[in-house]
């Protein structure tokens, strides 16, 4: 089961950079470094950490920092401390609040069905409980569908929403083939297990959710009024064709195609992402029609 979950987090943080692969080797290597041994707060296992009881299952959740609500939210298989690089920036000005999503890290779920409408509408009840009317928020990868959907299904909820690596289909339009050749094996190997214990149990669900869904109606970005920055690597696991399809579709968005990158947005262009995303949440957002095209 190991091997499943590995490769899964594997898919993530793969990156095509402008850095030599050298370099790359030793970005991903610190990456790694920073999460088994972190050089301050151990993000992900806090003892300031809570659980909330949230539509059934106990929602693990860590806060740092005071301010405007900054909630980040990780892709399939992460956890908290997928965001050792994102932590320290925006805590110095925002209360940034960080959960695992449900299945995943210390949040627990017991049952067969795991959906992203599901994960998003954990992530309304959380603000909820933590008595939060509305937070700006940042998604990676699957954290980028739930951020759609929150501003989908709970368009109160979400400020302003900038998102990496998301896509609205499970399919060839989306993800390239060769990404799929890496995953559905693993999911259909899982799949014809008849006696799966419990980490290949929640293993499947995490496969399933990869490669099943989402299925997010381009007609339904149409409805997300929130200032939207969408972002993605020209040589992502999502095609610059899709990610281009969801900034095209969302009435307020902004567009960012980092070039020569990957999946792993942010952590190999940490500083970049950050920054960008910071002013992103602390400017007005701009409307650039007509004349103003030009400038």
């Amino acid at each position: 089961m190991k091997r499943y979950i590995s490769t899964l987090i594997l898919i993530q943080l793969i990156a095509v950079t402008v850095f030599a692969q050298d370099d790359i080797g030793k970005v991903r290597k610190e990456y790694e470094n920073l999460i088994k041994n972190p050089k301050g707060i151990p993000y992900g296992n806090n003892k300031a950490g809570k659980y909330y009881d949230i539509r059934g299952i106990k929602m693990y959740c860590e806060v740092y920092g005071k301010g405007q609500p900054v909630l980040i939210i990780h892709g399939n298989g992460g956890s908290i401390d997928n965001f050792v690089k994102q932590i320290p920036y925006f805590s110095q000005k925002y209360k940034v609040i960080v959960a695992d999503s449900r299945a995943q890290g210390k949040s627990k779920d017991g049952g067969d069905s795991l959906t992203y409408e599901m994960m998003a509408d954990d992530y309304a009840a959380l603000l909820d409980a933590m008595k939060i009317d509305s937070a700006d928020i940042i998604g990676w990868s699957d954290g980028g569908i739930n951020g759609l959907l929150l501003a989908i299904r709970h368009p109160e909820k979400v400020k302003k929403l900038a998102i990496t690596g998301a896509n609205l289909v499970p399919d060839t339009t989306a993800v390239p083939q060769e990404i799929w050749n890496m995953v559905r094996p693993m999911y259909e190997s899982l799949k014809s297990k008849a006696n799966k214990n419990e980490r290949e149990k929640n293993g499947f669900k995490l496969l399933r959710l990869l490669c099943d869904e989402p299925h997010i109606n381009v007609s339904e970005l149409q409805k997300i009024y929130c200032p939207t920055l969408v972002i993605g690597g020209d040589h992502d696991v999502i095609k610059p064709s899709h990610t281009l399809l969801i900034y095209e579709n969302i009435p307020s968005a902004y567009l960012w195609i980092l070039p020569n990158s990957g999946h792993s947005t942010p952590v190999v262009y940490s500083d970049e992402f950050n920054k960008k995303i910071d002013k992103f949440f602390s400017t007005p957002f701009r409307k650039i029609d007509n004349v103003a095209r030009f400038f």
